[in-house]
This record gives C-alpha cells, sequence and structure tokens, in this order.
C-alpha cells in the first residue's frame, strides 16, 4: 500500500462513509458472543452506516479454510492474523493489505509490531491485537486445605507436587497427556524460557549461537519427563477438555495455564495464578508472553474505507481495554493505560513489571523449513511427557531436525554422535532442505496452498536471510510498564 493510496484513503475516513457490511475471518469461535455483544456494537455505536460480522470456523481448520476462500475470492474483509509465518505467507501471496503507515501503529512498541512484519520489519501487515501467557494456575481450597504456600523455585515447586500427591485426595498437576501441543506450548515452551534466559536464548537460537541439544535445553525436557508421575491415573490418555474438568470441579491442586482459560474457568473455581518457577531464590525470572492474535485488510475487499476504519478502531484506547476486559486473558499489545478488573488476568498482566518475557521459541522463522520445528517441539515433548523418549534423544531429534534445513545451524555444530532418536524409534521426516540442496519431501510436495506460499517465502527471503537474522536479532521484548 502506497503512501499516496493511505493518504487518499484518510480523506475518505475522515468524510461520512457510505453504509458499508464488513465480515470478519477468525478462528476464535468461543469468541463470537464477546464480538457480537460487545465489541461489534461499540464499533457500530461509534461509525454508523458500517455493520460487521463475525465469521469464525473451527481452529483447526482456519488457516487452510481461509487460504482457500481467499483464492476463490469469498474471503472476508477482515482477516485475523496469527503470528509471524502464517501471516507472512498471506502477505507474500497478496492476501492482507499493507498497513505500515497507517494511523494508530504509533500505539504498539516494536515487538508488539514485529509478528506481522517482514523479516526485515520494513513493512507491516497486521494491526497488533493481543498477546496471551504462559503460567500455572492452582486452586486455592487445596493448597490453604493442605498448608501449601504458592512455590516460587522448581524444589519448591516438587515439593508441592510431592505433598499433594502424598496426601491422596487430589491430582498433583492437571494436563493433557494425549494432545501434543499441550505438552509442548503448556509444558516445554512454559517453564523453558527460565533455563535459556528468554529473548536471549530464543534469539541465540535463531542465530546459530544456541542449539536445542545444549544443556540447557535438555534440562528442559529432563523436567518435563518428572510431570508424569504427578499427572494421576489416566493422565497419559486425558485429552485437554477433562484436564481443564478436572481443575475447575477442585479434583486438582495445579493446572498448566494458558491465560485464555482465566475468562472460563472464572466463577467456576477459586484459582490464583503463579509464575514458572525459577532455579532459585533471587534469580531473575522470565515467561512467555506470546503476541498472539491480530487483524489485517483483505486487498480484495469491496469495502476498502470501512475496513481501514475498523483497523484504525483497534488501535484506540477504548478497544484496548474494551477487549482485554471482556476477554480476561488476552493481553493489549498496545500503550494504552487502563485497569485490569480480573484479578487472575491483573496479577498475570504485572509479570510484564517483575520479569522478562518472551515469546514461543518455534514460532518465528525456525517452522519455515522441513521438519518444522513447532510440529517436531509438539510431538517429542509428548513423548518425553509420556515416557515414550529421553529428554537427551528429543533435544537431539530437534536440533538434528533443525540441521536438515536451517542454514545457521549446518555449520556452526556439527554433531559427531548419530541421534539418539533413531534409537528411541523417532525417524526425523525426509528433508525440504539440506546443505543449501532442496530436496522435495511427502509433506513439502503437497498441494496446499498455504505450504506452497511459505516456501515462496523461503525463497523470496533466502538472499536477504543474514541480514534479516541481524535485524531481528536486536527485537528484544522489554519489561512493559
Amino acid at each position: 500500500m502506497t503512501n499516496k493510496w493511505i493518504g487518499a484513503l484518510s480523506l475518505l475516513l475522515s468524510g461520512h462513509l457510505m453504509a458499508s457490511e464488513l465480515v470478519i475471518e477468525s478462528w476464535r469461535a468461543d469468541d463470537k458472543a464477546l464480538w457480537e455483544q460487545k465489541i461489534i456494537p461499540a464499533f457500530e455505536a461509534a461509525n454508523p452506516g458500517i455493520k460487521v460480522k463475525f465469521n469464525p470456523v473451527p481452529n483447526v481448520s482456519y488457516t487452510p479454510t481461509l487460504w482457500e476462500n481467499l483464492k476463490a475470492g469469498k474471503a472476508g474483509d477482515l482477516i485475523t492474523c496469527r503470528p509471524f509465518d502464517d501471516s507472512l505467507a498471506l502477505f507474500k501471496a497478496g492476501h492482507l493489505a499493507e498497513l505500515t503507515e497507517m494511523a494508530g501503529m504509533e500505539n504498539f512498541p516494536s515487538f508488539a509490531q514485529a509478528p506481522w512484519q517482514t523479516d526485515s520489519g520494513a513493512q507491516t501487515f497486521c494491526v497488533p491485537m493481543a498477546s496471551v501467557i504462559h503460567g500455572f494456575f492452582y486452586n486455592k481450597k487445596i493448597f490453604n486445605e493442605l498448608g501449601i504456600s504458592v512455590p516460587q523455585t522448581r524444589e519448591q515447586f516438587f515439593t508441592v507436587l510431592d505433598k499433594v500427591k502424598a496426601d491422596g485426595r487430589y491430582i498433583p498437576l492437571s494436563m493433557s497427556g494425549s494432545e501434543s501441543w499441550v505438552a509442548s506450548e503448556l509444558g516445554y515452551q512454559n517453564i523453558g524460557p527460565n533455563y535459556w534466559k528468554g529473548e536471549d536464548g530464543r534469539l541465540a537460537l535463531i542465530n546459530g549461537q544456541e542449539h536445542l541439544d545444549d544443556s540447557q535445553y535438555v534440562k528442559v525436557f529432563e523436567e518435563l519427563a518428572r510431570w508424569r508421575a504427578y499427572l494421576g491415573e489416566g493422565g497419559e490418555l486425558r485429552d485437554y477438555g477433562t484436564s481443564n474438568e478436572l481443575f475447575t470441579s477442585g479434583k486438582a491442586a495445579l493446572y498448566v495455564a494458558g491465560s485464555w482459560e482465566i475468562a472460563p474457568f472464572t466463577d467456576k473455581v477459586d484459582f490464583g495464578v503463579m509464575r514458572p518457577p525459577v532455579a532459585k531464590q533471587g534469580d531473575g525470572c522470565f515467561f512467555t508472553d506470546h503476541t498472539d492474535i491480530g487483524m489485517g485488510m483483505n486487498p480484495a475487499s469491496k469495502n476498502p474505507q470501512a475496513a481501514m476504519a475498523f483497523l484504525q478502531w483497534l488501535t484506540t484506547p477504548e478497544f484496548a481495554e474494551l477487549y482485554t476486559n471482556s476477554l480476561p486473558g488476552f493481553f493489549s499489545l498496545s500503550n494504552h493505560f487502563f485497569d485490569v478488573t480480573n484479578p487472575a488476568a491483573r496479577e498475570m498482566m504485572e509479570w510484564r513489571d517483575q520479569c522478562d518475557s518472551t515469546i514461543r521459541v518455534a514460532t518465528q522463522i525456525l517452522s519455515r523449513g522441513q521438519p518444522k520445528l513447532g510440529d517436531e517441539l509438539a510431538e517429542v515433548s509428548q513423548a518425553v511427557l509420556v515416557g515414550k523418549m529421553t529428554p537427551t534423544a528429543a533435544a537431539e531429534r530437534l536440533e538434528q531436525g533443525l540441521k536438515r534445513w536451517y542454514a545457521p545451524h549446518q555449520t556452526l555444530k556439527a554433531k559427531e554422535q548419530e541421534c539418539q532418536c533413531v534409537e528411541q524409534g523417532f525417524m526425523p521426516p525426509a528433508p525440504a532442505v539440506v546443505l543449501g540442496e532442496t530436496i522435495e519431501s511427502p509433506v513439502a510436495a503437497a498441494t496446499d496452498n498455504a505450504e506452497s506460499a511459505r516456501q515462496a517465502v523461503i525463497n523470496d527471503e533466502e538472499s536477504q536471510f543474514s541480514d534479516a537474522v541481524e535485524l531481528i536479532l536486536p527485537i528484544v521484548i522489554p519489561k512493559q510498564e
């Protein structure tokens, strides 16, 4: 989008907008009532003549459905954006309009904009909306009953789990053992930042200065393996919904948590929130505050002026406060100041003042090739949790997979020993890229639109990769005040 086009559009927005109807594409089906009863009415009241429809689809089918509809010209005007590569692929394919110079973007710090920018940071294509925070919930009644204090260190954490287990009446740690994303996002990537020092470690992985089989990453798996003893009967087969029910019904003392569960759990159980424990008292703390959701404009929209008006409204203090307090656990990424009303959400948000935050370690750049680090991390994290893979084998599996296609990990540290993951029965997928040579794998051969576009992103950015990494490294997520 050119400066001239944005300027002309701003003039149109300043005048009366003709009656328009906008459609929002989203994967957040759980939020449909919130959008229809609170957010959309607030926007429509401030923007007479514009009507908005919220069109969610199931989370797992959102990306392929969106690509199909965009290709067919049937997608809505406003596109809810996942962070980093999924949305970057949409932008590269011409399915997201550029918003770099849109009025209101100055209300977001650089780290908040980074997930919806090109690698160089030169172009922005989605408005940052919210992040989610990882940690633990604890049952206040059970803690009081057993005389337990909220643990701060890992030793205290396992002492608490042992005490609950010895009592015998409650499950120490409610968690799904059957859904791999839980083991990765609420396990490995929940406690991991305290091991690899948050952004320092994450960016060192991108730069190739650290490797996923280094000791600090192996130790995360070692802790995750210890959790298995506290999941209770059937924990290895438990699904996510059942783990939620066990906690909200008062049958579990602790729950591995994403802040997105604050709203559903509120009024069902009296719970508190707990940061991931540190190694020893007084250590600096790190936690995952993941830039989760943004919104962009479909360039093929028949109502671009109205769509831009909506996006600009997303940059205002009114939206930031309304969204954060209407959906506790989704935290505004803006610089606006306001009071957070939900106690659990407010306490989690205060972690930003007490600790250093980071994002999920596999999200940026490291899942572009084959095998994707995000997919691998989910699989091996679950395998470690349920006892089917050793921590060392899991870490080596991740590093070997990354070395198959990611140049910074191919030259700086070549392992002489064979990956132990083969002995465990987990064969890595065929590589998509090996030492610069493109090799077609069964996964890469799929004719999925999203995968084709993602590969186009890789090819387009490959010649600029070194510069891109240098530009990414300074993007450190600061404490937010």
